[in-house]
This record gives structure tokens, sequence and C-alpha cells, in this order.
């Protein structure tokens, strides 16, 4: 950093005495004002920010631009997805030479058929500041679509219906939806799922009528701490409406046979019961945790008691079963052991099993597009942190693998230039917790040698490795990347989950903070060149790292952050506080409010040093209400003692994810780069 920067003037926020009481336990929140987007005190504070981080980084412009460039000039630009098929049709999207946004298209039977733009994004997104696709939908004879469209960042869409034949879209639309629609089978009626205004809570399903253009709804979901939603099962037998919680799962099905006739509930819910169905020829799989902490696959029927169903996969204390893929000829599994991710394959005639090699010591695999079910072909996904993302088709019959797509890094990448290592931090409660580090062959493990370590560590997220081509733009500068895999996450399992959250949350920070000593201790890095990184409730993780071990950090990025977690959940008009109980604690019950104050990022800012730090935000954040980093850090302003650069950049004209352009994100990522390598001289 400039050495005159200490003289520029940060922005400092108006106070204003603002008392919560509860549980007899009083909190002066002096920033509470800004809980307001529409006032232009707000605004003009968030405009005060962004100039003065502009004005701090301005000696790293250059560096931003050349940043930028490189990350650009190493994408593909007019790249494309493989293409699926689904009812006889491939689908695909792709992008052209120097756009934004993607085209999706389609090619009708086979591969060598024109094209067919179904959606432009660029051309929808021609005059806004901020457009994003949700997903989109053909009827049955393919004359109409419908797709929804956020023009807010609030991911609230509207649903517009497109003509196949004269390409013209109507003026009819459907407003405050979760952007996806569903079509009975004999294309009458639509089936979405609509918000509520305030909470922005997922909880009603309706019938849209096309001739009449009439919405009726079939759903209401009046629990506050669930969400609805709705889907069009594999077999097209079923309409499916899916209720859920953070402990807690429903489903109801109604028969395509009689569209207009009473769904059915296939188990009620349960306290701490999570269950998914899926339907197969005559009976029902489920994925379900009864008497399975790490879940186990079942069979049933609807309207069957939980022990009336049959084992097909027993539970195991070693290994989470995270989904699975039912095909005529083969039953597919993926499964989770010892932090890695496993793809089983059953055949169904023999009983016969295997599972797919990878042949690396840290990586991830995934399920793809799997709509054929008569198909004897597996198509998944597969990366690791030296090896771009591959998309590949495996024949169950033979056991081979095609890669149909290996992801493009232009330029002089060669993955042979990069290491990568799986390594086990010890917590201190004796936890082994998993390091996941990538680094340039010529990088040096040394107490100079700038270390990013980034976490996530909540909701059950298991935070698995991917390679990253904008990463390469700080590994090729000398900078070892790090995922510490912590307990907040699925990562080694369900325990690994419930012993990171509620009151186990301290669990979370603890692993972070101990990982960070680790790499340390084994000489990679020393805390004069050690930085962190996360986002949303990893960046709530930073706030909480921040207050407990200062010193351990040269410089934090916190994306997004989850701060002010007590007021939020306190407050029941906030989007997501209901449906999170289950995650945070409700502070209404006074042993989490106090168990939630221990961790709370905002609420434990005190007078001392902290480290540099750059914290991002998005005006229209849906997820993490803005006003929660920018009061932080105007806490942070009134409270540090040291003349470390703290720094807020809000997007004034987008939500949680930043950006919606493929290229114009990675101004942001670029910013944060320039941040790390000038804190890293």
């Amino acid at each position: 950093m400039p050495k005159d920067l200490k003289y520029m003037k940060a922005p400092i926020a108006n106070k204003k005495a603002h008392t919560i009481t509860t549980h007899g336990h009083e909190r002066n929140d002096e920033y509470y004002w800004m809980n307001d987007r529409e006032n232009p005190e707000v605004i003009d504070y968030l405009n005060a920010e962004n100039e003065f981080t502009k004005q701090s980084l301005a000696h790293t412009e250059e560096l931003q631009q050349t940043l930028f460039d490189e990350i650009v000039a190493r994408m593909k630009q007019d790249d494309s997805s493989v293409p699926y098929r689904h009812e006889g049709d491939y689908f695909y999207s792709r992008y052209e030479e120097g756009k934004e946004h993607p085209l999706y298209c389609r090619k009708s039977e086979d591969l060598s058929a024109d094209e067919e733009i179904l959606i432009d994004v660029n051309e929808l997104s021609k005059d806004q500041a901020y457009c994003q696709v949700a997903s989109y939908s053909l009827n049955p004879d393919k004359t109409t679509m419908v797709f929804g469209v956020d023009y807010v960042s609030r991911r609230i869409y509207t649903l517009y219906f497109k003509d196949m034949k004269t390409g013209e879209v109507s003026e009819t639309t459907i407003e405050n939806t979760t952007g996806d629609a569903h079509w009975s089978n004999d294309g009458k009626y639509l089936f979405y799922t609509s918000k509520d205004d305030q909470t922005l809570r997922p909880d009603r399903i309706f019938r849209y009528e096309i001739a009449t253009g009439t919405s009726t709804e079939i759903y209401h979901e009046s629990d506050d701490t669930f969400t609805c939603s709705v889907y069009k099962s594999l077999s097209k037998k079923y309409i499916v409406i899916s209720c859920n919680s953070t402990v807690s799962a429903e489903y109801r099905l109604l028969s395509t046979d009689n569209i207009l006739g009473d769904m059915q509930l296939f188990l009620e819910r349960e306290r701490d019961h999570e269950y998914f169905v899926s339907d197969y020829k005559d009976t029902f799989y489920i994925q379900t945790n009864y008497n399975a902490l790490n879940f186990r696959l079942m069979q049933g029927q609807i309207g069957q008691s939980k022990e009336e169903w049959k084992e097909v996969i027993a539970h195991r204390d070693d290994t989470l079963l995270e989904d699975f893929v039912n095909f005529e000829d083969y039953l597919v599994v993926q499964e989770r052991t010892n932090g890695l991710t496993h793809i089983r394959v059953i055949e169904r005639k023999t009983n016969e099993e295997h599972y797919i090699d990878f042949g690396e010591e840290t990586y991830t695999a995934y399920f793809g597009t799997n709509l054929d079910r008569k198909s004897d072909t597996l198509r998944f996904g597969y990366t690791s942190l030296t090896t771009p993302s591959s998309v590949i088709d495996y024949d169950m019959v033979k056991r081979q693998k095609t890669i149909k797509k290996e992801q493009a890094v232009l330029g002089d990448f060669n993955k042979a230039n990069y290491r990568s290592e799986r390594k086990w931090a010890t917590a201190r409660d004796g936890e082994k917790v998993p390091v996941s580090i990538v680094y340039h062959k010529d990088t040096p493990k040394s107490a100079d040698t700038p270390f990013l370590l980034y976490a996530y560590g909540s909701y059950g997220y298991s935070l698995d490795v991917f390679f990253s081509s904008v990463r390469l733009s700080l590994l090729d500068r000398g900078f070892v990347f790090a995922i510490a895999h912590i307990r907040g996450g699925e990562d080694l399992g369900r325990r690994w989950y419930e012993n990171g959250k509620l009151l186990e949350k301290l669990n979370t920070f603890y692993d972070f903070i101990d990982c960070s000593k680790f790499v340390i201790d084994q000489g990679y890095t020393s805390s004069a060149k050690l930085f962190a990184m996360g986002g949303s409730a990893g960046g709530m993780l930073m706030g909480g790292i921040m207050n407990m071990e200062p010193q351990l950090y040269k410089g934090i990025v916190a994306q997004v952050p989850f701060v002010d977690c007590v007021t939020t959940m306190l407050d029941d008009t906030i989007p997501l506080t209901t449906g999170e109980y289950d995650e945070w604690g409700n502070p209404n019950d006074k042993e989490y409010y106090d168990y939630m104050l221990r961790y709370s990022p905002y609420d434990n800012v005190e007078a001392k040093e902290y480290p540099n730090a750059l914290i991002t935000s998005g005006l229209h954040d849906s997820q993490v209400q803005y006003w929660e980093p920018t009061k932080w850090v105007a806490k942070l302003r009134d409270y540090k003692t040291d003349d470390n650069i703290l720094l807020l950049q809000t997007n004034m004209e987008a939500g949680h994810g930043g950006a919606s352009g493929r290229f114009e994100i990675h101004k942001e990522t670029a910013l944060e780069f320039a941040f790390l390598l000038d804190l890293a001289k």
C-alpha cells in the first residue's frame, strides 16, 4: 500500500443510537439506520466507500487491468457446453466472441441439424444493468417456451412465454417466481413456485391454465421454516411438490394422468427426518436419514410408513450417501468417503458393482445431466486442483470413459507446472481437518511465501476441490492456494456438518484458525504472508477469525459476508431468517442468543488491531442484505486501533453473486487479487 494511504480520508458513518433489547440484554446498534436502501444518506455513504476504495487502490489500477486481461485471455470466448439429449432433441449453451452472456440452443433430433437459438441472453440484457436467466422449458409439442428472468439480482424471476414458430415473446407474464416452471403432459397447464413479497420465501405452488391465463393456488406452505418447490418427475408420471427445511422434508405427488386431481402425501414430515424420493417403474427409491446419520437408500410406496420401506443400500458410518441416479439396467450412487467423492455403479440383474477409478490424490467427481433412463451411459463431471473440468461419458457395460469435453485454458497453461497436496491439520479438540493445497512447482515453502486459505463451513455444503483458470493469476505470481475443509460442511460426512452448526458452530472458526496455524507450522508461509478469503457464510467465518485471531493474518477478503447474524436472525421479515433457525439457532431462545453472541462478527468488534481487509457487497443482495457488511465496516473504522487498510466495495447494480456477465464479474476478481498481491509485496 502507498505510504500516504493512512492520510487519505476514509468515510466516517454517522452514529444514531438504537437499542435492541433481547432477553433483558441491551445492544446499542449505532448503524442500524443503514437498514434502508431507499435512504439517500445510505446511498451517499456507499458511494463514498466505493470512492475511497477506488482511491486507495488507484496505484493498483494497472495491475487490475493486467489481471483482468489475462483472466479473460485464458477463456475460450466462443465456448459451448456438451449437448445433452432430451425428448428427442439436443440442448446446449454457447458463447459468442466478446459477448457477456450465453445463448441457449437446440438441435432437433440430430446434432447435424440446424441450430435453433431458444434464448439469446445478450439480447435480453440490452440496456439492463443486470440480467440472469434461471431456466427454460418447452411445452410437449414444442410450440411454446417458458423462461424466467431476473433483472434486479434479487432472485425474483418473471416468467415469459415465447412462441417458437414466430419467435415472439408474449406480453403475458407471471411475476414473482423462482424462475422454474414445468408443463403438464398435455401442455394445458404450467406449474410454478411464487415467493412471499417481503421475506422472498418460496411458499406457494400455482397451476397456470394456458387457455385462460389464470393461476390457481394448489399448495401453500404455511410453516415459515420451510420452503417449497415443484418439478416433474423424470418418468413424467408425477408433478412433485417438495417441502424442505434445514432438518426435515416432505413430498406430495400429483399424477399426471389426473392433473386436476388431489395430491398424494408420500410421507408426512417429521422433525429431523430428511428424505428424497424418485419413482422407478412401479416403486419409489428413497434417500433417507431414518436411523441413518449418513443416509441410506430404500424402496417404498406412497403412503407407506418408514418401517415398511425395504433397504437397498445400508447406512455406513464412514460413507455419506449423497445422490443416486436410476437407469433401467443400473443404479448409480454418488458417495463420499474420507472427504472424497466416489461413483458406484450397480448392475440391477446381477447386483454386480464397481467404482469408477479417478486416479488422483485429491479430486471432485459429480453427476452430470442424465435424463435418459434407458441409457447405458452415465454422464459425470470431473475436476481437481490441477486438472481442468471435464465432462465424461462412462459406458457402464464396457466400463470405459470418453471425455466429451475438457475445459479449454488458452495461453501457455501446462498442468505439469502445478502441484497439489492433501494434508491433515489437527484441530484443538483432536479432529483431523483435511486441507487441499495447490501451487506452482517453482514456488518454495517459506516464511516469505504468500498463502491464501479459503473456506466456507456452513449448511452442510462440501467445499470440494476444483480447477480454476482464474486462480492461475495468483499461482503464477507465487501464491499458494488452499481449501480448508472445516466442520460445518459435509466434507467428512454428516457428523462433520452436525459438529459445525447450532451450539457447535464455534468449531467452524476454530478449525479454520487451527488450519491457518498448521500451514505456518509446516513452513508453507508465515503470519506476515497469510491471507484468508470466504464469502457469504464464509464471510461470517472471515469476520469471526478477524475478531478471534487478528494477528494470524496479513489480509482478509470477505465477500458478501453474513456478519450481523444475531440482529438478522431476530428479524423474521428478512429473507432466509425463519428457514435458518436450524442452522444457526433461533436467538429468541436465550441459549442460542447467548451462544451466537460469542461469535457474531459485528457484535464482537472491539478496540484492537485488525488485519488489512477488503469487504465486498451487493446493494440488491437477497441472501445477505447489503447493510450487514456496510455496518460492519463502519463499526470497524470506529473501533480499530491500527493503520491497516479497510475497504468496502459495493456493487450498486448487483446482488449476492456479483455481476451477471462472464467477463464483467472478473473486474471484481481482479480487484480482490490486486488487493492481495499488493499486500504480499
